[in-house]
C-alpha cells in the first residue's frame, strides 16, 4: 500500500537528496535559465555557422502548433519568440553558449558542466547537439507549468542518457554525481566520498528495477515515483 511504499527501515540509506534549503529546486533553475535565455541575457553562439556568409535559419512550427503542444496562449508564444529571436538570430543554440549562461544560476565555483550537459540532451529531442525554439519552449512549458507527471517524464529522460527508454544503474550514478557536483560546497554535508553516491542509487535503484532485469524501464519509473513520494519529490526537485 501506498504506506508501506513510503517507509523504509532503519538501515536503508534515505532516496538521492534535494538541493538543500534556501537554494531553488533544480528545475527552477533550469527554468529560469530558459527563460533568460530569450528574455534578457545576450550570448553569442560561437559555432561553426559563424564561418557562413549566411548562418542558416531556424524556422518554426506555427504558433497553433505550440499553443496544442503546450499550454501557452498565442499571445504568450508569440512574446517569448520575438525575445528568442532578438537573443538568437538564427534560432540555434549549441551546448556552449547553453553551459555558459547555465553557470550564472549556481554558486561560484560549482561545477555545473556535467550536469548542464544531462540537461541540454534531455532538451535536445534530436540529439544533434543544437536546440530550436521548439525544444526550448516545450522545456519552459514542461518545467515551468507541466504537471507532476510531465516533470517526472522529464526526468527520466534525463536519467536516460542514451536514449534507449531505458535508465540502468550507471546511468543513475553519472546523474546523482553531477547532482552532487553542481551544488558544490553546499552538498558537502551529503556527500562526503563516493560510497554516498553509491548507497543512494543502490537504494533507488533497487525500488525502481520492480522485475529485477537490471534496468529502469519508464513504466517502472514512473510506478515507483507515483507510490513513493519522497523520491517523487527528490526527482521533480532536481
Amino acid at each position: 500500500n501506498r504506506h508501506h511504499h513510503r517507509g523504509q527501515s532503519p538501515s536503508s540509506p534515505p532516496p538521492p537528496p534535494s538541493p538543500p534549503s534556501p537554494n531553488r529546486p533544480l528545475y527552477r533553475r533550469v527554468y529560469n535559465f530558459i527563460r533568460q535565455a530569450w528574455t534578457g541575457v545576450k550570448f553569442s553562439l560561437d559555432s561553426e555557422f559563424d564561418d557562413l556568409e549566411t548562418p542558416p535559419r531556424y524556422r518554426p512550427e506555427s504558433v497553433q502548433y505550440f499553443c496544442r503542444t503546450t499550454g501557452f496562449t498565442e499571445s504568450e508564444i508569440k512574446k517569448i519568440y520575438r525575445n528568442f529571436k532578438t537573443e538568437c538570430p538564427t534560432g540555434l543554440i549549441k551546448e556552449d553558449a547553453f553551459r555558459g549562461i547555465y553557470s550564472q544560476f549556481f554558486p561560484q565555483g560549482a561545477n555545473i558542466s556535467q550536469y548542464a550537459h544531462y540537461v541540454f540532451q534531455s532538451l535536445d529531442h534530436e540529439r544533434n547537439g543544437i536546440l530550436n525554439f521548439e525544444d526550448m519552449v516545450q522545456g519552459l512549458w514542461t518545467l515551468s507549468r507541466g504537471s507532476v507527471d510531465d516533470k517526472l517524464r522529464w526526468a527520466f529522460t534525463l536519467y536516460d542518457l542514451d536514449g534507449d527508454g531505458q535508465i540502468c544503474r550507471d546511468e543513475m550514478t553519472r546523474v546523482v554525481t553531477a547532482i552532487y557536483e553542481l551544488m558544490g560546497k553546499f552538498a558537502e554535508p551529503w556527500l562526503k566520498d563516493g560510497t554516498t553516491v553509491a548507497a543512494h542509487v543502490d537504494f533507488v535503484f533497487q525500488k525502481m528495477d520492480l522485475n529485477r532485469d537490471g534496468v529502469v524501464s519508464f513504466d517502472e519509473f514512473m510506478e515507483t515515483c507515483k507510490n513513493d513520494e519522497n523520491i517523487t519529490r527528490a526527482m521533480i526537485s532536481m
